[in-house]
């Protein structure tokens, strides 16, 4: 089996690695042919996962059709808020008969859309899976023990993807729920900025249990209205990614979260970072969402107000603090 990996940040490169250990023929794309070259000569990918080396066999490009067209399986590790420029470079007929898996995170700037969204809006014919789960590039590329969920609304092409990529060192459950799937791993990234807020303000562990927990119930809250299974949050792409992320020392919006709680502004964090923090854009897609279908996200709403509109982070911790009382949970009538 050939399988295209498109993008050359640390998660397809682990997935690269991770498939030319399973015997499979893995082309990396790079939408930097300079970057490509640096690739090829140096046989490791410095800038977004250093110090692991390239095996010979794995080929490099820069050429979108030469990489679309070499695959049986077309990945596509694209950061989300650039998905659809590179989609506009490619002609459906490339992706005929392959299997497509989008393994990107996040929520499209403007339209709000997932990025199967974005894919079926360009490729509406696409055999299409969403790979996601609890997965750090460093530890799957290091072949430490990794599970994760491919869901499908088409069960057998996520079980093509099962059968095909699962080994001993990485795990794949298979799901129908690909609303639950995306979300919980788009959303995931805005608790993740507030638990590192948590960590700069040192706050302790009790600050980011109930962060954390409060946190999933509310995006399981919005998923729930947009469509998705209130299960999915609570397994491999909801809480299990929410906690790798909440305690990795890999985690990018962890990162950015703390830097936020220890004074530092947004903008000169970004400034300093070669890799895409989503959970900065998902937030503000979060909050038009949940101003759509009108579901209370406390947590997220916060957030936004340090991100953009200049509110302190202790002053979103005594907003949450002080909010008024209510039960934990609210159980209706129909549900005793």
């Amino acid at each position: 089996m050939k399988v295209t990996i498109l993008g050359d940040g640390g998660w397809g490169t682990a997935l690269a690695l991770l498939f030319e250990s399973q015997k499979k023929e893995v082309l990396i794309w790079s939408a930097f042919p300079e970057y490509a070259e640096e690739l090829k000569k140096k046989r490791e990918n410095v800038k977004f996962l250093p110090n692991i080396p390239f095996p010979e066999s794995l080929q490099i490009s820069s050429n979108l059709k030469e990489a679309v067209e070499f695959g049986d399986v077309v990945i596509s590790a694209i950061p989300t808020q650039f998905l659809r420029n590179v989609l506009y470079q490619c002609d459906e007929e490339w992706f005929y008969e392959k299997t497509l898996v989008s393994v990107s995170k996040g929520i499209e700037k403007k339209t709000n859309f997932r990025p199967s969204e974005i894919i079926l809006s360009h490729f509406p014919k696409a055999k299409l899976v969403v790979l996601s789960g609890p997965s750090h590039a460093e530890e799957v590329a290091h072949k430490i023990p990794t599970c994760v969920v491919a869901a499908s609304t088409n069960p057998m092409y996520a079980q093509f993807i099962q059968s095909n990529f699962i080994d001993e060192h990485f795990r794949i459950y298979t799901s129908e729920d690909v609303i639950g799937v995306e979300l919980g791993g788009a959303f995931k990234n805005v608790i993740a900025l507030a638990v590192g807020i948590i960590n700069g303000l040192k706050l302790g562990e009790n600050a980011k249990a109930a962060v954390m927990t409060r946190g999933m119930i509310e995006i399981a809250r919005l998923g729930i209205c947009m469509g998705a299974q209130a299960n999915t949050f609570f397994g491999l792409s909801g809480m299990g990614d929410l906690v790798t992320t909440c305690f990795s020392p890999y985690g990018r919006n962890l990162k950015v979260g703390t830097l936020i709680g220890e004074g530092k502004s947004l903008d000169e964090i970004l400034e300093s970072m070669h890799m895409v923090a989503e959970g900065v854009p998902t937030t503000e897609a979060a909050i038009e969402l949940s101003k759509k279908y009108q579901v209370d996200m406390p947590i997220t709403q916060e957030i936004y107000q340090v991100l953009f509109q200049g509110k302190s982070a202790e002053e979103a911790v005594e907003s949450l603090m002080s909010r008024k009382v209510r039960p934990e949970f609210i159980v209706t009538q129909a549900h005793r």
